[in-house]
């Protein structure tokens, strides 16, 4: 038998992580940044003990940080991991019960977006020697089953260390997932709290330290062929970049590509900085909250080449985005439930390896000058669209001299840095962020749109800058994700890590507001208000809700802001200050971004005693007529 350690579950859990490495293109890096974690009485002696006695011995080994909401720090740990590609996370450990579920969304959020985060929720005892144990959920009809198994279907591995013996695989298996660039997401693995505290011996090569090489699958020559075949007869092509282009690291690849052939290029919410905005071929944000430009060439276009998107009903506007009924796609993706999509010739592969490989096979093929010129024309009119509504001529033309939103995120976008980052994730700002936001830096754009949700901006936007602390951060947020969760507002403050926060004040759901408008719900239960003596309904006054002495109460520098000039100097003063700033600022909430010319499916009532629902329903039955099902085979 070879040489051993002595040390309890949660000690040796805690060794291993901090030796767990990646590597891609021949470059190295902890995979592991740190471990955020809430205790209670589920971890604290456990992987709590474990990450004290790290601290004292080896402060840079696993540095711990504490977070004020479970759900956050899942937030933080995935938007870091966004930030680098998903080449490095974090671990987030929480208490049993309540603790754990409050993770649940966080892990939906990361495999919904397809980004690699490390779970470690307590569990209940696993010898039952006191249960029923506070907070254990009993079932008659199992005894195996608890709170943590409604991780199993959001998570893209779970796991549960029964025995200390387990423990070598179960890691194992996750550093597996965590380092796949096709199934990887939330990672859980579940630790009963008396199995964290026993010791075992361990064989000491268990934490040696360990690369894992993060995979970039080469495309077969055969499936290049088809795509070749299908681009080159393509009179009027188009690019759809998703997320995949920035974690394959192939924005100047995605460049090259388009300059060579001359076919324009739309983004996804992900997949928005992989080209920066004024790149002759960047047609913009596509589909739903798309610009005009990109869903006018989207409408004709004869071949859509999916690079990296996984084609969310938002980026196909519903199926309703491609008409042309010869449309065929190719799609370049390493995930093959993504490279089927829309019956396209898949190319299962690497994003980057594949536009490399396309290149030299697609010379002396480009589009025709008078497609050119008219992208270019109709990207031109986008652009004066945009200049427009940032810089009116009548500034603060909201309701009572407000500023507009589309005002909002012009200074921002115009007064932040280029490398500087936008975060945001639900709400009315993702959409008008993608059609309106002039991304100038590949890094530069971080919205949350594959789950959006609420909540998430300002604990994303802890994580964007500790995963990038040479750049400024911008975190756009709404009342209504701001009430959700400003926690860590507190835990930046404690760490002395700097975000700049735009809290958006205009009492209500200005997204749903305006879609229960257009579906003719008339803003039912969107705003703040008193309920009414007379009506009984929520129609009353606006609720004297104060959100900037809220954000005060945590320590921060808030400046209010009123006109235009209020706004623009707070944003210098907080990019010249060294710690975190809230600025606030209240909007009009009716006036919203330029249409996208767009549509994106929610159903309508069929049948309805308001007229206003029976006149959505008109509308959405004459779009949803144009629905495609895109079975006919693009090979």
């Amino acid at each position: 038998m070879g040489e051993t350690i002595r040390l309890t579950v949660a000690q040796a859990t805690v060794r291993f992580l901090a030796a767990q490495y990646s590597e891609r293109d021949g470059e190295e890096q902890k995979l592991f940044a740190g471990c955020f974690g809430i205790f209670g009485h589920g971890n604290v002696a456990g992987l709590g003990q474990a990450l004290l006695q790290a601290e004292l011995l080896d402060p840079g080994a696993l540095p711990y940080v504490l977070g004020r909401n479970e759900q956050a720090m899942v937030h933080s740990a995935v938007a870091y991991a966004r930030m680098r590609d998903r080449l490095q996370t974090w671990a987030v450990s929480s208490s049993v019960g309540p603790g754990a579920t409050n993770m649940v969304t966080g892990a939906a959020l990361a495999t919904i977006n397809r980004i690699p985060v490390l779970l470690l929720p307590a569990d209940t005892f696993a010898d039952r020697s006191a249960s029923p144990l506070l907070q254990e959920l009993e079932l008659p009809s199992a005894g195996d089953v608890t709170v943590n198994d409604a991780f199993r279907p959001v998570s893209k591995y779970f796991d549960r260390v029964w025995r200390p013996e387990q423990l070598p695989a179960a890691l194992l298996s996750a550093m597996r997932v965590l380092t796949d660039p096709v199934e990887t997401g939330a990672v859980t693995v579940c630790f009963p709290q008396d199995v964290q505290a026993q010791a075992h011996d361990w064989p000491v090569e268990l934490f040696a330290k360990r690369v894992w090489h993060v995979a970039r699958p080469l495309p077969e020559k055969a499936a290049l062929a088809r795509a070749v075949e299908i681009i080159r007869s393509a009179e009027r092509p188009l690019v759809v970049a998703g997320g995949g282009v920035h974690y394959s690291g192939a924005t100047a690849a995605l460049a090259a590509f388009a300059e060579a052939t001359g076919i324009p290029v739309g983004q996804s919410q992900a997949g928005k900085g992989t080209l920066v905005y004024d790149h002759p071929q960047c047609l913009g944000a596509i589909g739903s909250t798309g610009t005009t430009a990109a869903n006018a060439i989207a409408r004709d276009a004869d071949v859509v080449i999916g690079i990296g998107t996984r084609y969310s009903d938002f980026t196909t506007a519903s199926r309703t985005a491609f008409q042309n009924p010869d449309v065929r796609f190719v799609n370049v993706n390493v995930a093959p439930i993504d490279a089927v999509k829309h019956s396209g010739a898949s190319v299962l592969a690497d994003a980057r390896e594949t536009l490399e490989a396309l290149l030299p096979l697609l010379d002396g093929y480009s589009v025709a000058d008078g497609y050119k010129e008219r992208y270019t024309a109709l990207d031109a009119e986008w652009t004066a669209t945009v200049k427009a509504v940032y810089e009116p001529e009548v500034p603060a033309n909201g309701a009572g001299g407000l500023l507009t939103q589309n005002e909002v995120i012009g200074m921002v976008n115009e007064l932040s840095d280029p490398r500087d980052v936008v975060v945001c994730a639900a709400g009315s700002m993702p959409g008008d962020l993608h059609k309106l936001w002039q991304t100038r830096d590949a890094k530069g754009y971080h919205v949350e749109y594959g789950y959006s949700c609420m909540g998430y901006e300002v604990a994303g936007g802890l994580g964007v800058r500790m995963a990038c602390p040479d750049r400024d951060v911008f975190v756009m947020v709404g009342d209504g994700s701001y009430l959700m969760m400003a926690t860590e507002l507190a835990t930046a403050v404690q760490e002395g890590i700097k975000i700049i926060t735009v809290l958006v004040q205009n009492h209500g759901f200005a997204s749903i507001g305006s879609l229960s408008e257009s579906l003719g719900s008339q803003r039912f239960g969107t705003k703040y208000r008193y309920r009414s003596a007379e009506t009984g309904r929520l129609d009353g006054d606006v609720l004297p809700l104060d959100l900037a002495a809220n954000a005060e109460s945590f320590g921060i520098r808030v400046i209010r802001t009123k006109t235009p000039e209020d706004f623009a100097a707070a944003i210098g003063e907080a990019k010249a200050a060294s710690d975190s700033t809230v600025i606030y600022v209240e909007t009009d909430p009716l006036i919203g971004a330029p249409d996208s010319e767009s549509w994106w499916d929610v159903p309508v009532s069929a049948v309805s005693e308001l007229e206003s629902t029976r006149s959505a329903r008109t509308v959405y039955d004459e779009h949803k007529a144009t629905q495609q099902s895109f079975l006919r085979p693009g090979s």
